[in-house]
C-alpha cells in the first residue's frame, strides 16, 4: 500500500505514520527526517534546503521532488510506503503521481488528519524541538492552510482522500484510519 499522510504541524502525522507503518509493515518516509539528515550531513540537496527550513518556509518543489525520487529508488519501498510531510503543494501531489507512475506504482490513499489551528499550535509548541518557535509554527500553519488545502481538493477529485478527525486520542485516530482503509479496499 502506498499512502500519503496530510495534516498541519502538530496534527499527529508522525505518530500515525509510525502506527500505520508498523501495522502495514511498510517503511515510513518522513521528509522532515530526510531534510534534517541532509542538512546535518551538508549534502548538495541539504544545502539547497537549509535556508528554507531555517525560516519555516517550504523547500522548493524541484528540490523536494528530487529528495522523494532518490528515496523511492531505494529497495525497501518496493512493496509500499507511507509519505509523511510530502506532498506539501498541489503541484507536488501531481508530480508525485507522475513519479510513481514512472515506477509503475500509484498512490492508493491520502489520509488527512483534520485538526483545529489552536490545537496545532499548542501541540507544536509542546514538542520543544529547536524549530518549534511560536512565529515559525504560526508561519507553518499559515503555509499549510494556504498551500496544502488545494492538495485535499486534488486527492478528493481523484477519490483518494480519507479524512479523519485528528483531534482525538492517537489510538482512536489509528482505528478510524484502519477502518476507512479496509472499507475502501
Amino acid at each position: 500500500m502506498r499512502l500519503v499522510i496530510l495534516g498541519g504541524p502538530g496534527a499527529g502525522k508522525g505518530t500515525q505514520t509510525e502506527l500505520l507503518c508498523s501495522y502495514l509493515s511498510i517503511p515510513c518516509i518522513s521528509t522532515g527526517d530526510i531534510l534534517r539528515e541532509a542538512i546535518a550531513s551538508q549534502t548538495n540537496l541539504g544545502r539547497l534546503a537549509e535556508p528554507y527550513v531555517e525560516k519555516g518556509d517550504l523547500v522548493r518543489d524541484e528540490t523536494m521532488i528530487e529528495f522523494i525520487r532518490q528515496r523511492l529508488l531505494l529497495p525497501d519501498v518496493t512493496k509500499g510506503w507511507l509519505l509523511d510531510g510530502y506532498p506539501r503543494t498541489a503541484f507536488q501531489a501531481e508530480e508525485l503521481d507522475f513519479l510513481v507512475d514512472e515506477f509503475g506504482q500509484k498512490v492508493d490513499w491520502a489520509i488527512y488528519l483534520n485538526v483545529p489551528d489552536a490545537v496545532l499550535m499548542s501541540r507544536s509548541l509542546g514538542r520543544s524541538r529547536a524549530d518549534d518557535q511560536p512565529q515559525i509554527v504560526q508561519r507553518r500553519i499559515d503555509l499549510f492552510r494556504d498551500r496544502t488545502i488545494p492538495i485535499l481538493e486534488y486527492y478528493e477529485h481523484r477519490q483518494k482522500l480519507l479524512t479523519v478527525s485528528g483531534n482525538q486520542p492517537p489510538d482512536q485516530i489509528h482505528q478510524e484510519i484502519l477502518k476507512k482503509l479496509m472499507a475502501n479496499g
